[in-house]
């Protein structure tokens, strides 16, 4: 699997984007995708997730301020974050597992190049 984020930038807090990542390579409705990013001098940590089943995860910090969806049609996945903080500046990496379950970023096994995300104050 091909997977391909795009859609960083730098924008001001309380803006929005939305990410998207973009699989080739392999039926597409039978994938759990997952977003994680990491910041400097931090270790990677797990943002959202939806799984083949369309069943979506959250973590704390995010919760209630961005929404993951999914159109299968188009093999891709979006991320739409809204009222950004300055701590959700970094590296944000789509990743990818075969009818994954969990969120857990070990079963991970299809990663994409990560898009930057600066969120200034």
């Amino acid at each position: 699997v091909q997977l391909q984020a795009s859609g960083g930038g730098l924008v001001q807090a309380g803006d929005s984007l939305r990410l998207t990542c973009a699989a080739s390579g392999r039926t597409f409705s039978m994938l759990t995708v997952g977003w994680f990013r990491q910041a400097p001098g931090k270790e990677r940590e797990f943002v959202a997730g939806i799984m083949w089943t369309n069943r979506q995860g959250y973590a704390d910090s995010v919760k209630g301020r961005f929404t993951i969806s999914r159109d299968n049609a188009k093999n891709t996945v979006y991320l739409q974050m809204n009222s950004l903080k300055p701590e959700d500046t970094a590296v944000y990496y789509c990743a990818a597992e075969d009818y994954g379950s969990t969120y857990q970023q070990s079963n991970f096994n299809y990663w994409g190049r990560g898009t930057q995300v600066t969120v200034s104050s």
